[in-house]
């Protein structure tokens, strides 16, 4: 058996009125995830548990069968599993996004403009970081480039518990009321200060603003935790399985769980991405003989954050075509037994341009589902009307590998 977790990060949204009250993952042409839906299982699923953060790190932990209760110590430690950054008992590592602020003055009044810099390259964006690392790194902070505007700081014996705040959460607000607190604030917010005054005239930025793209102005520190660990995946399931990611933050799960995690050359972490690509690895993976294959797309989230629906709209027709259809065809083709789930790990509603913690929808089939279905496409309110519901996420993928009839 074979078997394939297809993850559009933050697909689920509420009713938009430019699309007649549909949600974009209604609205979208989707006839591989309606085709599912007609034939195979829907419900929900809560993937974030009560009093914890709904982002991408807790929620993709619960989709790949892990009680984030019991191993989640913050995001920026997963994204340093994939980067290769060996924290120690003591370390705790930061996640240091490139932003663009606004020009007012002192720091505190400035908004944030745009938490991904203009979507700056990660090429550029390492010439930023060798930059900031050059100015501000230390013998106990290290700043390590990423992909994309995402990057990570590692301080050697700082504190875990500072209060910090996602710069996708604030767009366009101003960011006195989010600037860090408790424990280590004062420091961190040195930093962010002192970027400020240095990272505008940097050459990447001058080249940037003179071909009207948003500066990379100051870095902007969350997401911090030490090192976590987790039982591998084969311990906990008995199979061989890989993760297919662009983001640090997935990559990271995959490499803690012990997962082969392939590179697949353009896949970016935006709508850019290349969607053929991911498909393929993992189609690559199972015929090399893997038994699971985790496929992670962010396209739609990062719509989701910029408040952009026809990019949202757009990234939901692209996995369903590139990504949804793809593995469908390479699994009918070469393996004779296979499951496959798809669901987002969040919504990610236009309307407030950051995620939720209400629950998912997702679809399962295998090969033995009887082609002939129901009709029904796969919307959220499809999906109410379904009544299945896991109130604990990280039991839905052993439900998914156990059944799905």
């Amino acid at each position: 058996m074979k078997y394939v977790v297809i993850l559009a990060d933050g697909m689920a949204d509420y009713p938009v009125a430019e699309l007649g009250g549909k949600t974009p993952l209604g609205y979208a042409h989707t006839p591989h995830m309606d085709g599912l839906a007609g034939r195979g299982l829907l419900g929900t699923v809560k993937t974030v548990p009560e009093g914890f953060p709904p982002g991408s790190d807790v929620a993709n932990l619960s989709v790949l069968g892990y009680d984030p209760r019991e191993c989640y110590t913050g995001r920026a430690p997963l994204e340093a599993a994939s980067m290769g950054v060996k924290l120690g008992p003591e370390d705790v590592a930061f996640r240091c996004n490139l932003v663009t602020l606004s020009e007012d003055k002192p720091y505190a009044a400035r908004k944030m403009l745009d938490y991904s810099a203009g979507e700056i390259s990660s090429g550029e964006a390492g010439e930023i970081v060798s930059a900031v690392q050059k100015r501000l790194g230390s013998d106990n902070l290290t700043f390590y480039p990423g992909v994309g505007y995402r990057h990570l700081m590692v301080w050697r014996g700082g504190p875990a518990d500072t209060v910090l705040t996602p710069p996708h959460d604030i767009s366009g607000r101003v960011i006195r009321d989010y600037l860090p607190q408790g424990e280590g604030a004062q420091k961190l917010l040195a930093l962010m200060e002192e970027s400020a005054r240095f990272l505008p005239a940097e050459p990447v930025n001058r080249r940037r603003m003179a071909s009207g793209k948003n500066p990379a102005n100051s870095v902007w520190f969350w997401g911090q935790g030490r090192r976590p660990q987790l039982i591998p995946f084969r311990d906990r399931f008995g199979l061989a399985g890989s993760v297919i990611a662009a983001v640090d933050l997935i990559r990271g799960i995959g490499v803690l769980a012990g997962m082969r995690v392939p590179a697949v050359p353009g896949a970016t972490g935006n709508i850019h991405t290349n969607y053929l690509g991911k498909a393929k690895a993992a189609l690559d993976e199972l015929a090399g003989g893997g038994d699971f294959a985790f496929i992670h797309i962010e396209a739609a989230d990062e719509a989701g954050h910029q408040g952009d629906l026809q990019a949202k709209v757009r990234a939901i027709e692209e996995i369903d075509a590139k990504v949804v259809g793809e593995v469908l065809r390479g699994l009918k083709e070469n393996h004779p037994d296979w499951r496959v789930m798809v669901l987002p790990d969040h919504p990610t509603p236009l309307a407030i341009r950051t995620h939720t913690a209400e629950p998912v929808p997702f679809v399962m089939v295998d090969s033995k589902t009887p082609a002939a279905g129901t009709g029904r496409g796969f919307t959220e309110e499809a999906v109410q009307k379904a009544g299945l519901f896991f109130a604990a996420g990280w039991e839905l993928l052993p439900y998914f590998l156990g059944t799905c009839s």
